[in-house]
């Protein structure tokens, strides 16, 4: 696969506004019930406590394993969850900051076309009984495009802009291949022009020679319409080649976050190190760096007790078994949350 990597003078500059986006504090935490009358017996933290931002015209991607919250997140920003506590502030084309979590679903609509979503698959994202132009129009039609001869002239922009042929339009989703039912996802997303796009593993579902064309296509139209980006992935590759900076979570939390070259260069957290050791290495001479995590993730519902990566970590001491690490700063924009972060030296990759 032949990405691109971004230029070390093409990362966006501080905005002087302050972030596009900014969380903090946000946790979403899910009942658990038990018995006929739906006891709360307990709770699921799938996001407890995170903290971080997007500046206008970058990428941000958040990483980690499965089940470590990530969507949950993406989710409480886009609205689809209420969060069980925190702030998600979005600084709108108006130059307004707004909480989006302590709107109401009527206040919150006029804001929906400014942040949209690109899914993860492209064969169940798509509606298989619409063609695609009420699929990529329909985002049109529910904010007021009512003059059905705008509506094709836009879908056919966006076809065109995402690399498929307007006659394309009068088809179904069955007709196209996985890569080019994600670039009508992606030309749908792109419909009202937002300004925030949130890409939930947008290439984890196609094979690597489309991965690659839609990366550069991700690219691509970030350059032209000035788009901004928090990109949710597991490939660590894929990441490193689109993102500005990467925020790492485990269990609900962040563990670390810093641009890709510092990250990836020398992470400070034990958990970052080994996700980068995981990284499959393309050269058959050159053997993988071992990964040493022990034991299975701790179930978010019952986390451990202190840091709650020391199960696992090797690098654990008493005071990481009976004390939280907070997220700290320990340089210009790299925070970690790990009480030995400023002693250890962990390897990263080339």
């Amino acid at each position: 696969m032949s990405v691109p990597a971004r230029a070390a003078g093409s990362r966006p500059a501080p905005d002087p506004a302050g972030p596009l986006l900014e969380v903090k504090y946000l946790r979403k935490h899910f009942p658990i019930q038990h018995g006929f009358a739906r006891r709360v017996v307990g709770q699921i933290r799938a996001v407890d406590d995170i903290s971080f931002s997007i500046r206008e015209g970058e990428t941000l991607g958040l990483v980690g394993e499965s089940g470590c919250g990530k969507t949950t997140a993406a989710r409480c920003i886009l609205g689809a969850h209420a969060p069980t506590s925190g702030e998600i502030l979005f600084r709108t084309a108006e130059g307004q900051v707004v909480d989006l979590a302590g709107l109401s679903p009527q206040r919150r609509r006029p804001l929906r076309r400014q942040i949209q979503m690109i899914f993860q698959d492209p064969y169940g994202s798509l509606n298989p009984r619409m063609p695609i132009f009420d699929i990529v129009g329909e985002p049109l039609l529910v904010n007021s495009m009512k003059d059905r001869r705008q509506r094709v002239e836009r879908v056919a922009e966006l076809l065109r802009l995402v690399g498929l042929r307007p006659e394309f339009m009068q088809r179904f989703p069955h007709a196209f291949s996985g890569g080019q039912r994600q670039r009508i996802g992606i030309a749908r997303a792109l419909a009202l022009h937002p300004r925030l796009v949130v890409a939930d593993e947008p290439v984890s579902a196609l094979d690597v020679s489309v991965q690659a064309q839609i990366l550069n296509l991700m690219l691509d139209l970030q350059q032209k319409l000035h788009l901004t980006y928090l990109f949710i992935g597991h490939n660590l590759s894929v990441v490193k080649h689109i993102c500005d900076r990467v925020a790492v979570m485990y269990v609900g939390k962040i563990v670390e976050t810093g641009t890709t070259e510092q990250l990836y260069k020398a992470p400070r957290h034990p958990y970052t190190a080994a996700l980068l050791a995981a990284v499959p290495v393309p050269d058959p001479r050159q053997r993988a760096g071992a990964v040493e995590l022990r034991g299975e993730v701790p179930s978010p519902a019952n986390p451990p007790s202190g840091c709650y990566f020391h199960p696992r970590c090797p690098h654990a001491v008493d005071l990481c078994r009976t004390q939280a690490p907070v997220l700290r700063e320990l340089s210009p924009g790299r925070f970690v949350s790990c009480h030995r972060a400023e002693e250890l030296v962990l390897p990263g990759v080339a």
